[in-house]
């Protein structure tokens, strides 16, 4: 009797998995996949997307705008293919509450499932996480991924009909890019990496190398770090003129003009014939590929989280590469630039390892001061998504277009990072901050900052953020231990409508910077007039043209620096002096 009871008992659980829900709940989609297709169960996040739009697939049209398809998400462990997953009414989705909201009418739906690995780390947790394949952790091209081929459904909320979808297709691999004249791509196992994680990890780079390079001669070149987020080889380099024709039709929306495929190759080329002209200044550019398991790169910098990335890209990567290409091989000869994300870590990496670069160009950078970790105080404010006053609540903002209107809203994006993945695991942006940023919860993943749903802000997390991650707090609070390693190195640029808001964070950051004293930082902060996100630093080009020059633009300011810094028995070449 007792073991009648014990498989009774086991098939309701099972039963109540699978169904996810009350039993009395209709499964409005019903989600398998093919025998071919098996792998000893499958681990990860079954996705369920659906749209209007015919143009491309629904995996391609979830974002935050309002034209963004509707996302279903849920966990699956070890699931098999004689196994049916179900989705039901009250399943949470976005933008939309839940699926009981999903009005009838005629829609395109797919199904993907972005696969998870078993993590066993060295701290002792075992995480389940999507190992990148080469695509820089975007979870609709991701190979190895399962996705069913979308189809149209005329569907009627009333019907207690369920629409059935079979995965049968596979995402094949990516391959990588070859080398070529001037563009190496360098990969090395990381000892630390490999130790934090459990397994076998992986460093790369893509390397520009200068015009006249030669292991064998005693010509050092200095080493500019290009960062930013997943580059699969060096852009915006082209050793032959452009053949896209200088005018067409195609309006590119982001900058208002036409013809931006020409204007790139265009820059592309002009970028090559200076890099191979007689006084260009020689040296190495390099872009690191470092995505993990949580995002399309690391943030460059030491996590709880995510390992010992900052120590790893500085100590193990880049002597390589200065070795490989003749780099200088010290901290004189090292600069950093980025935007956004790049920006971010270009600032992060000069103050964490001052002593090991020579400058930084830091543009339009992700929240450098968490007093406005864009536009919400973590240490202030009780909830990230509203202010609430003593009669109502106002949204607080996540994204605005350059005359101010409002895009999207902070809870939105977050609501879709959350469905496309718990635990932090969506691979992208609110959710990386908190991997990098965050200690590590129980559970193993990162401790949220605040519930994803409610907004909620967790402020011991927060005050942990400041120790660890806050850029203007830590200067401010270690300067007298790395003002002078910092003298003359810092430059900040954004433009005063960033679409982030990340503006914010560089003024009081600017504030503090301006106040400093023995020494005064005796850096750059600049800001671009009605400038949106990823403004530079130029004052004399639009942000379509300034943005393809990353690699040209900082270069007199270097080459002020190098006068100034570099010893008298250096071994570098054009830098005019």
């Amino acid at each position: 009797m007792k073991n009648i009871f014990g498989a009774f008992l086991a098939t309701f659980i099972i039963a109540s998995v699978l169904i996810g829900c009350n039993s009395k709940e209709t499964a409005l989609f019903e989600i398998t996949y093919n025998s071919s297709l098996e792998f000893d169960g499958h681990d990860g996040r079954l996705l369920l997307i659906i749209s209007k739009d015919t143009l491309k697939e629904p995996r391609f049209q979830i974002n935050d705008s309002d034209e963004t398809g509707i996302l279903i998400g849920k966990n699956v462990n070890q699931w098999r293919s004689d196994q049916k997953q179900l989705f039901t009414s009250s399943s949470l989705a976005y933008p939309i509450d839940n699926l009981s909201e999903l009005e009838s009418g005629t829609y395109f739906v797919q199904a993907l499932l972005h696969k998870y690995d078993t993590f066993n780390l060295s701290n002792g947790k075992t995480v389940q996480l999507p190992m990148d394949q080469g695509e820089g952790q975007k979870w609709n091209i991701s190979p190895k991924n399962l996705y069913s081929k979308p189809f149209k459904i005329d569907f009627n909320k009333n019907s207690k009909n369920t629409v059935k979808i079979e995965i049968t297709e596979e995402i094949p691999p990516i391959k990588p890019a070859e080398d070529s004249e001037y563009i190496k791509h360098v990969k090395i196992k990381s000892k630390m990496l490999s130790e934090f994680w459990g397994r076998p990890m992986y460093l790369q780079a893509n390397v520009l190398i200068p015009e006249g390079f030669n292991k064998e001669n005693k010509t050092q070149y200095p080493l500019m770090v290009f960062h930013g987020h997943f580059p699969k080889t060096i852009g915006g380099f082209r050793t032959s003129p452009p053949t896209a024709p200088k005018k067409d039709s195609i309006f590119t929306s982001r900058f208002g003009i036409t013809g931006y495929k020409y204007i790139q190759e265009k820059e592309a080329y002009d970028f090559y014939k200076n890099w191979v002209s007689k006084d260009f200044p020689r040296f190495v550019v390099i872009e690191i590929q470092h995505q993990n398991p949580y995002y399309d790169d690391s943030y460059a910098v030491n996590s709880a989280n995510l390992g010992p990335y900052g120590d790893a890209i500085t100590y193990e990567l880049i002597p390589e590469i200065e070795e490989m290409f003749n780099g200088v091989g010290e901290g004189w000869g090292r600069f950093l630039y980025g935007g956004s994300t790049g920006g971010w870590e270009a600032l992060a990496v000069q103050v964490f390892y001052p002593d090991q670069y020579n400058g930084c160009f830091a543009a339009c950078p992700d929240p450098i001061d968490f007093r406005a970790y864009t536009v919400v105080d973590i240490y202030k404010d009780e909830n990230a998504y509203y202010k609430t006053g003593n009669f109502r609540k106002t949204l607080r903002p996540g994204m605005r277009d350059g005359k101010g209107h409002i895009k999207a809203q902070l809870i939105d994006m977050n609501r879709r990072e959350h469905i496309l993945g718990d635990k932090g695991r969506s691979g992208d942006q609110w959710d990386i901050w908190q991997a990098v940023y965050s200690p590590v919860g129980e559970d193993g993943y990162p401790k949220p900052i605040w519930d994803k749903l409610t907004g909620k802000i967790d402020h011991d997390v927060a005050n942990y953020w400041r120790e660890n991650y806050d850029l203007r707090y830590i200067m401010e609070r270690d300067w007298s231990r790395i003002g002078k390693d910092l003298e003359g190195k810092i430059n900040i640029y954004c433009g005063d409508m960033d679409n982030y808001y990340l503006n914010n964070a560089v003024v009081l950051t600017e504030e503090f910077l301006e106040s400093t004293q023995d020494p005064y930082y005796n850096g750059e902060v600049d800001y671009g007039n009605n400038a949106e996100h990823c403004w530079n630093g130029d004052q004399d080009n639009p942000n379509y043209i300034s943005r393809l020059r990353y690699n040209t633009m900082y270069l007199e300011k270097i080459k002020d620096r190098l006068k100034k810094t570099a010893p008298k028995n250096h071994r570098l070449k054009n830098w005019g002096f």
